[in-house]
């Protein structure tokens, strides 16, 4: 029951991947229709830019919840983890709401950028290392299930979201989607298990020898931060999420503004959901792969393919070709969701399984700095460009350059990454029966 109760969290919380078809109905709630029949903003509608910052502190606030409730959640175990993240993210949504109704951003800054991104933390590392505890054999694939639903809730939540906006406005949609959250990551928080003490799988025999960068010994997650390799995967998983965050934050805006009348609105909600799709499997193809291939080979391949697809997108733009353009970013989504699926198991071979969900947690400070950075980057020299009398289709060129260049960073990190001294491995306990 575990594996379904980590997809009941992951499935719910994962709508935020699809926030970015709010935003443009956010836009335009005073709106006017022009003479051409185009809606147009009301002087005190929102701007894109200011809305942005909506999914920006909700990954704030996720990371800062992860890494300050890493400790929390290793003492008071999964179940009540999740029933906090229940209460925090269905309640953000109807904080939100009000912040819809009145007309007050700052409302909705707080609700689903301060609550929720806290219910997105919580809920996001409850379920982490009690998969990896079942599956000691299989860590990448153990994370792939858990975080792989975390990736597909946009596929659910993005046509879901359109439909409610169009019965009732988009504070009606959160709050119907507030209290359906909530409903479902209780039941998440009701079934989950966690594992006997020294449980092991039938026929698994633990490794007694570290090998190259799997160690068989446990860091403490205060110590962890004192090695190179924390800092060096904490600035992998920035870089892979800084250049992947960014443009899914304004997919459904990007993909309607560099094809303009062959992309409807619509249409671009379902491109959202179907990225969801590629950000979803990628999380457990590519974190079962890192089973076999290992975790550095797995980001290698993540950084240099992503280097060549980035700096290929705009092309497709400029050659008006919409198959290559979502066949370039379904790659891209599958490998940013593998990296955040694969990092777990990472972290569990160079520091252990001790303390993987603490560290985990701390190094998920890495996602919020790249919810920030990110969306800023595309939001910013989106409207740099625009006034510069750059064409909408053409506005996003510059910003797939940059990002390619920061992949290029990351390879260079994840190829530095070394076994952690001994001199920060804790001692040795004696070895788990077995069950």
């Amino acid at each position: 029951m575990v594996p379904p109760a980590a997809l009941c969290v992951h499935l719910c919380i994962g709508e935020v991947y699809a926030f970015s078809v709010f935003n443009k109905p956010l836009s335009l709630l005073h709106s006017t229709v022009g003479a051409d029949g185009v809606k147009v903003p009301g002087a005190d509608d929102w701007s894109i830019p200011s809305l942005g910052w909506i999914f920006s502190i909700a990954i704030l606030f996720l990371g800062l919840a992860a890494a300050f409730g890493g400790a929390w959640v290793e003492k008071v175990g999964p179940r009540k983890t999740m029933a906090a993240a229940a209460a925090l993210f269905g309640g953000g949504f109807l904080v939100a709401a009000l912040g819809v109704s009145w007309h007050q951003l700052w409302l909705v800054y707080l609700g689903y950028g301060v609550l929720g991104g806290c219910g997105l933390g919580l809920g996001y590392i409850s379920p982490v290392k009690t998969l990896m505890s079942w599956f000691p054999d299989r860590p990448g694939m153990a994370t792939g299930m858990a975080i792989m639903g975390f990736g597909g809730g946009a596929f659910i939540a993005s046509p879901l979201s359109v439909w409610l906006m169009g019965i009732g406005g988009v504070a009606f949609a959160f709050v119907v989607l507030g209290i359906v959250y909530f409903v479902y990551m209780m039941v998440g928080a009701t079934i989950v298990r966690t594992p006997p003490k020294g449980w092991l799988p039938a026929g698994y025999v633990p490794p007694k020898q570290s090998k190259g960068l799997i160690t068989t010994a446990n860091v403490h997650v205060d110590q962890a931060l004192k090695t190179r390799q924390f800092w060096l995967l904490w600035g992998v998983l920035f870089l892979n999420v800084t250049a992947g965050i960014g443009v899914l934050g304004q997919a459904s805006l990007m993909s309607q503004e560099m094809f303009p009348g062959l992309i409807t609105a619509a249409a671009a909600s379902g491109f959202v959901g179907l990225l969801s799709l590629f950000n979803m499997g990628g999380r457990f193809f590519w974190a079962s792969t890192s089973d076999y291939i290992g975790r550095k080979n797995t980001y290698t391949v993540f950084f240099l393919l992503g280097i060549v697809l980035y700096a290929l997108v705009p092309t497709t733009g400029q050659m008006g070709s919409i198959v290559l353009f979502v066949l370039f970013y379904g790659i891209i989504l599958s490998m940013y969701g593998g990296g955040f699926a694969t990092i777990p198991a990472y972290l569990k071979d160079v520091f252990g399984n001790q303390y993987v969900g603490a560290i985990h947690g701390r190094l998920l400070t890495a996602w919020s700095a790249a919810g920030i950075v990110g969306p800023s980057l595309v939001n910013y020299i989106r409207d740099y460009q625009i006034n510069a009398g750059v064409p909408k289709a053409d506005a996003y060129t510059v910003t797939m350059y940059i990002m390619a260049g920061l992949l290029a960073v990351g390879f260079v990190l994840n190829f530095l990454m070394s076994p952690v001294d001994e001199r920060h491995h804790m001692e040795a306990e004696a070895a788990p029966s077995r069950a």
